[in-house]
């Protein structure tokens, strides 16, 4: 081991090292342990509430009308590899990065500039491409699925079909690149299930790993001497390789 990631394996040794063995119920500052045989019941603003915008990428398909014009309704338009479409009357629309509701608003206007007298557009995602999440390792099915609204880790698993036997839940990781930094984050999923720490938030373009032998191998040296993690850990990828 280097320098570097003896320095980064110790710090985490030291910040770990009084943690218990075991996972207690509670931990994580959001969630409220309460005395009950059920759960309190959602109201409507938990049901709809923190869901994340989906910006639309390359290769995504999206269905648009313009209510009252029937040549211009249910057409299925596929967004090309530079993030534009083209539409009758609007011409050709750079989308990417967009909500559905700032294209409709783009369209609306292109429509208008056509002499369009107040054109009424909508815009719906009927297939998602650009915005996907990598599921790998011990799930009962691998692959890439769509990243729609407010995605967790918990969920992510659970769109892969849970885990499947072989599965090491302590063994759980995430990784993403922010600015061209590359990142991993260790997880344990039986903690976040008995609420030890807060359920993650995926975003598209992360990879998760569950139980696979290369994220074991990632964090080799600085699980040898570790105690049960109980809260994520963290490590810049480019820092363990100098």
């Amino acid at each position: 081991m280097n320098k570097k990631c003896s320095r980064l394996a110790s710090l985490a040794l030291l910040a770990l090292g009084g943690c218990a063995q075991t996972v207690q119920l509670g931990g994580d500052p959001k969630l409220e342990v309460i005395d009950a045989n059920a759960l309190p019941t959602p109201q409507r603003a938990d049901l709809t509430g923190g869901t994340q915008p989906y910006f639309v990428g390359p290769f995504d398909k999206l269905v648009v009308d313009v209510f009252g014009i029937e040549e211009l309704s249910e057409r299925e338009i596929q967004v090309d590899a530079s993030g534009r479409i083209s539409f009758p009357l609007a011409g050709v629309v750079n989308v990417s990065g967009m909500t559905p509701g700032e294209i409709e608003k783009a369209l609306a206007e292109h429509l208008r500039a056509a002499y369009v007298r107040d054109p009424q557009v909508t815009v719906n995602l009927k297939e998602t491409v650009s915005r996907v999440v990598t599921i790998e390792g011990q799930v009962k099915k691998p692959g890439l699925y769509p990243v729609v609204g407010r995605m967790t880790l918990m969920r992510a698993i659970a769109r892969a079909e849970g885990t499947d036997e072989y599965s090491k839940l302590d063994d759980v990781v995430i990784f993403r690149t922010v600015g061209g930094q590359r990142y991993a984050a260790l997880y344990d999923l039986d903690a976040i299930r008995h609420g030890a720490y807060a359920d993650p938030n995926i975003y598209a373009n992360d990879v998760i790993m569950v139980g696979d032998s290369r994220s074991r191998r990632l964090f080799k040296d600085i699980l040898a001497g570790m105690p049960a993690l109980v809260t994520p850990l963290v490590i810049g990828l480019d820092r363990l390789t100098r």
